[in-house]
C-alpha cells in the first residue's frame, strides 16, 4: 500500500501563483485571500516536500530556488491533469477548454498562427491560445520556466540547459531573394556562389544569423554583409530597394514588400539540407489534452505547407 501524498492541490495552486508574482503581498490579492494563509500554504508545502522552494529577501520578494524551478512545471502539469479528471467526472471530457501557452519562433509565426487561431477556433472554440513570440534561446526558457506548453521553431539553439524533446513537423529549404531588377531575378534557381561575392542584408537573430553566415562562407566566399535587421520584412525592403541579396527560409506569399519594391525569391542549389521546423516541449512534462490537439492543428497545417 502507497503512503498517503502529504500536500494538496490548493498549496500547489497558491505555489504557483507565488512564483508567477516574486510576492506573497501580490500573490494574496490576486487570489483575493490573506496573505497569511499564501505563506502557510507555502511553508506547509515546504516542510512536506523537505525542500525551499523560495530565497525570501526582505524588500526583494521571492526568487525560486532550483527546486522551486522543478516543481513549479511539475505542479503546472498537474494541476491541468486534475483539470482534466474533473472535467472527465463532470462528463464534459469531450469538450476541451481553457488555456494553452504556445511558444513560436518569432519568422515562423506569419506562417503559422493565423492558420491556427482559425482551426482551433473552428474545432476547439473553447481552447484559449496564448502565444509566446521569440528567437530560440528565449523560447528554451520560455519551455524551461512552463511559461509554454511547447513551442514551435527552427532546430537551432536547442536544447540548452533545459532537456528537451521534440518531432519534426516540416522542413524549410534556404532560397536567396534579389531585387526584381536582379540580373539573376528570371531564374528559378541559381548557385549561392553566384550571389556570394555581393552586398549581403542578414537577418540578424541569434543562431539565424550564423547559420546564414555559414550557408555563405561554404562557398569558399567570406559574406560581405553591409546592413543587419532583426525584422523578416525589413530583410525583404532592404533587398527590393536594390541594397543587396539576402538569405531567408520563410516564402511569403507575394513579392511585393511593405515599402511597395519588389523581389525574387530563387532556389539554391547548393544551400545543403533544409533547416527542420519542430514542435519541442520539455521531456518530462505530459501534455494536457487540450494541448495535444492544438499540437495536432499544428501537425496538419506544417504537412498542407510542406505540400504546398
Amino acid at each position: 500500500m502507497t503512503s498517503p501524498v502529504g500536500f494538496t492541490l490548493v498549496q500547489l495552486r497558491y505555489f504557483l501563483v507565488a512564483a508567477e508574482c516574486g510576492s506573497m503581498t501580490e500573490a494574496s490579492a490576486r487570489l483575493h485571500i490573506a496573505q497569511s494563509a499564501v505563506s502557510t500554504a507555502v511553508h506547509n508545502l515546504e516542510r512536506d516536500l523537505r525542500v525551499q522552494l523560495f530565497i525570501r529577501r526582505r524588500g526583494r520578494g521571492l526568487t525560486l530556488t532550483p527546486a522551486g524551478e522543478r516543481l513549479r512545471q511539475q505542479a503546472r502539469d498537474l494541476l491541468a491533469r486534475a483539470r482534466e479528471v474533473e472535467q472527465e467526472a463532470r462528463g464534459e471530457g469531450e469538450t476541451l477548454c481553457g488555456p494553452v501557452a504556445v511558444g513560436c519562433f518569432v519568422t515562423l509565426a506569419p506562417y503559422y498562427l493565423p492558420a491556427l487561431f482559425s482551426a482551433c477556433t473552428s474545432r476547439f472554440p473553447g481552447i484559449e491560445i496564448d502565444v509566446v513570440e521569440g528567437e530560440a534561446d528565449q523560447l528554451v526558457q520560455a519551455l524551461g520556466a512552463g511559461r509554454v506548453d511547447f513551442a514551435l521553431t527552427y532546430d537551432l539553439g536547442l536544447p540548452g540547459d533545459v532537456e528537451l524533446d521534440g518531432e519534426t513537423v516540416a522542413t524549410a529549404p534556404a532560397h536567396a531573394i534579389v531585387p526584381a531588377g536582379h540580373p539573376l531575378a528570371g531564374e528559378s534557381s541559381v548557385e549561392l556562389s553566384q550571389l556570394a561575392a555581393e552586398p549581403m542584408v542578414l537577418l540578424d537573430l541569434p543562431h539565424s544569423r550564423d547559420y546564414f553566415r555559414s550557408l555563405v562562407a561554404a562557398t569558399g566566399i567570406a559574406p560581405d554583409v553591409r546592413y543587419r535587421t532583426q525584422s523578416y520584412e525589413t530583410v525583404r525592403s532592404l533587398v527590393a530597394r536594390g541594397l543587396g541579396y539576402s538569405v531567408l527560409n520563410q516564402r511569403p506569399a507575394t513579392r511585393q514588400t511593405y515599402g511597395g519594391g519588389e523581389i525574387a525569391a530563387l532556389r539554391l542549389r547548393d544551400a545543403g539540407p533544409p533547416l527542420d521546423v519542430k514542435l519541442a516541449y520539455v521531456k518530462a512534462m505530459t501534455q494536457t489534452a487540450r494541448a495535444g490537439a492544438v499540437m495536432a492543428l499544428l501537425r496538419e497545417i506544417a504537412a498542407e505547407r510542406d505540400t504546398a
